[in-house]
């Protein structure tokens, strides 16, 4: 199937998430979300109100982190930074679950703490991705966390920070896909830079996909849709 740059923008989370930005760094991504009109621009906390005063009434969802980027904040003070980002404006919270707790077993502080975030974003209008940072977790964990989440009311589940030993697999996508119910959406992150790497996403499940390379995406994806060639791959 035939697809445009529109489709794609809309798969893109425009990520500007390294520690090094300026606020003027934050200006020149919220101009490239606006440009592309991407499905959302996921900012640091710190970066919440001036990015929300940036996208204000443009279809580019706010979004920023929670408990990032290793998940080990305790649950009040996850709480406190969702209420405060949502406060601010944002319409969309990736927080990281306390990756050593579901690692140990301890599913029910795992899922409260979910359930509690997305409790409140809901609340306030918005959704939560929960970011289950594949790369420590065992095949059996992912799939438990993804379940987890999803009993939690989760809206996505999403494989990664960036900030870990290893992003996004196609492998990884698959295996949350089928972990949860059509229900709850699948986000790619980490590691994912030019449009081939999207593509893949896409047709192993994924809806989103968190990326920094959003112009050189686009670029692509321009580029093709202008040669005819801008087509769904098989998975």
């Amino acid at each position: 199937m035939k697809l445009t740059p529109a489709d794609i923008a809309k798969m893109l989370d425009h990520s500007t998430l390294q520690p090094y930005l300026t606020p003027d760094d934050i200006r020149h991504g919220a101009e490239v979300a606006l440009k592309y009109g991407t499905a959302s621009m996921c900012a640091r906390p710190c970066d919440v109100p001036l990015m929300a005063e940036m996208l204000r009434g443009s279809g580019v969802k706010v979004c920023t982190v929670i408990g990032f980027p290793h998940g080990a904040h305790e649950t009040a003070v996850k709480v406190a930074e969702a209420e405060l980002a949502l406060r601010e404006g944002c319409e969309e919270l990736d927080m990281v679950i306390n990756i050593g707790r579901m690692i140990a077993g301890d599913e029910r502080y795992v899922q409260e703490e979910i359930a509690l975030i997305t409790e409140l974003a809901h609340q306030n209008g918005a959704i939560v991705k929960v970011i289950i940072e594949t790369c420590y977790l065992t095949d059996a964990q992912k799939k438990r966390t993804c379940e987890l989440s999803e009993a939690a009311g989760a809206d996505f589940v999403k494989t990664s920070t960036g900030y870990g030993s290893k992003g996004c697999t196609i492998e990884d996508l698959k295996l949350m896909r089928a972990a949860v119910s059509e229900k709850v959406r699948v986000k790619g992150s980490g590691g994912i830079r030019d449009l081939d790497t999207v593509l893949r996403a896409r047709a192993a499940g994924a809806s989103r996909c968190g990326v920094s390379a959003t112009e050189k995406i686009m670029a692509e994806a321009e580029a093709r849709y202008a040669a005819g060639t801008l087509v769904e791959i098989e998975d």
